[in-house]
């Protein structure tokens, strides 16, 4: 991988982690009692039935299973919340104000600036994404923010980049999946994207997954990988 890359067209940002900072989800969790570490977990296996129906050929709501999914947790916990709907109402609100990391501002107004293209692909619910924006003051940045909810599958199914890219109107190879997941990253190459690995703390890409073209430590990176 070279030290610079050529500018794609669009970028195709992931939200979830790549973009906000889970941080204070974690804390809600302490919070209400369960463990800090059950977070990760929690939003792990939240992915993982996703996936799991995405498979078999159903396009779940994010919503709905993330609520699901805590239930399930808090029912193996002998000491968990006593109120489970009130703790999964709790823990939702945390994830629906969440922040983004510090390099993520700078860094999409620095691609911005360079005239590229900026959207959003999440397999959550856009008002996730429109949340964080606007939180942020970066409304007016990112072009459009789109779901899997409006395509035929969760990613890392093809059709949900194909759905990206139809509504961008661009061909695969000028559009770049920037994403902090593998998963994520192996499916967009799969399906024909340019590909940016965010590797925050330094997490190494598995050699099992198709490689990213770029590998960066934030936006910030990518931006200068992009654009200098």
């Amino acid at each position: 991988m070279s030290a610079t890359a050529p500018a794609p067209a669009v970028v195709v940002l992931d939200v979830n982690e790549t973009l906000s900072d889970m941080a204070p989800v974690a804390d809600r969790f302490t919070d209400l009692g369960m463990p800090a570490h059950l977070a990760p977990t929690w939003f792990a296996g939240l992915l993982r039935d996703g996936m799991a129906i995405t498979v078999t050929g159903g396009n779940p709501s994010f919503a709905d299973l993330a609520r699901a999914s805590l239930h399930g947790l808090m029912a193996r916990m002998p000491d968990g919340p006593a109120d489970r709907d009130a703790a999964a109402d709790s823990v939702l609100e945390a994830f629906m104000g969440l922040s983004l990391h510090p390099d993520v501002a700078p860094g999409l107004r620095a691609l911005a600036d360079a005239g590229i293209r900026l959207v959003t692909l999440s397999n959550g619910a856009t008002a996730v994404a429109d949340g964080l924006f606007e939180r942020a003051g970066l409304a007016g940045v990112v072009e459009r923010t789109l779901s899997v909810a409006d395509a035929p599958r969760w990613k890392p199914d093809a059709s949900a980049y194909r759905y990206a890219l139809e509504v961008c109107g661009v061909d695969a190879g000028d559009a770049m999946l920037v994403a902090v997941h593998p998963w994520d990253i192996h499916g967009a190459a799969c399906a024909g994207l340019r590909t940016a690995y965010v590797a925050r703390a330094e997490a190494p890409y598995p050699p099992t997954m198709e490689a990213p073209e770029l590998v960066v430590t934030s936006i910030t990176d990518l931006a200068e990988r992009l654009t200098g």
